[in-house]
């Protein structure tokens, strides 16, 4: 279906909520752009218990669709009956090439198994302690800390740093002026999961694929919202990143690897 469509291939995101955090969605966001096009995104779990307390600060970010199932008997994972029946529904229902399932919890290995048996490809996200069956039922897996590796936090510089204009510079008297826009800050976090997500073997992203994968992350997203006219820009005032040229007009970024402190390639 996918090589008659001529076009990315289209996957259904599920998440176990109870059994995922919600720090590692931004890094397999990254990761599935690079799959394929996430046209379903579900997160399963009670969602009146506090422990869902981290995904949902994270819904509206990555257009989450949060799914209620109340845990109607003690010890009993209503959760991952639910998402089940709602992957089977989405393999007779929807135009889907694939499913991406996010749990480590080996429940869902005859699930990956009768998906597969449909002709879907199956990708599998969780703990490196993810049960063997579920990982073998699975087309790829791949593991959280791979996903937390590859998203390298930068903390804001703090505002105490930042030299303060001197007084005596300012003439005495100003006419009143309009209050500039204050733009947002680069979303540096998002761009080095999206980064990762896409890279190759080492750590390098063709910039047309990282402003497609940023466009799937946080499709708002443009440089020009963060005061530059072009990605490329954008990117090389990150002082974590560094470009490369490629063949012809081709342009590559990646994170800058730690101890490095040369120029970026201009």
């Amino acid at each position: 279906m996918t090589g008659s469509r001529n076009q990315q291939p289209r996957l259904a995101v599920l998440i176990d909520g109870d059994n995922a955090s919600s720090a590692i969605i931004a890094p397999l966001l990254g990761r599935v752009s690079n799959l394929g096009r996430a046209v379903v995104r579900r997160v399963y779990g009670d969602w009146t218990a506090s422990r869902l307390g981290g995904w949902k600060s994270v819904l509206l970010e990555h257009s989450l669709q949060p799914i209620q199932q109340f845990a109607y008997t003690q010890g009993k994972n209503a959760t991952d009956s639910a998402l089940i029946i709602d992957a089977m529904d989405l393999l007779h229902t929807a135009d889907l090439d694939g499913f991406c399932i996010v749990s480590s919890d080996s429940d869902f290995t005859r699930l990956a198994s009768r998906l597969r048996e449909s002709g879907k490809i199956v990708h599998g996200f969780g703990e490196r302690s993810t049960p063997t069956a579920f990982v073998a039922a699975c087309d790829a897996f791949i593991a959280f800390d791979e996903l937390r590796a590859a998203a390298v936090r930068v903390r804001p510089a703090a505002a105490a740093t930042r030299p303060a204009p001197s007084a005596a510079v300012a003439p005495a008297a100003q006419p009143a002026a309009t209050p500039m826009k204050k733009r947002p800050p680069v979303p540096i976090d998002l761009l080095k999961a999206a980064i990762s997500g896409a890279a190759d073997e080492d750590g390098w992203v063709h910039l047309g694929k990282l402003g497609s994968t940023m466009k799937t992350l946080r499709p708002s997203f443009t440089p020009k919202q963060h005061g530059f006219a072009q990605l490329h820009l954008l990117l090389k005032a990150q002082p974590t990143l560094e470009l490369k040229k490629g063949a012809g007009a081709a342009v590559y970024v990646r994170v800058r690897r730690t101890g490095k402190t040369g120029p970026t390639h201009n």
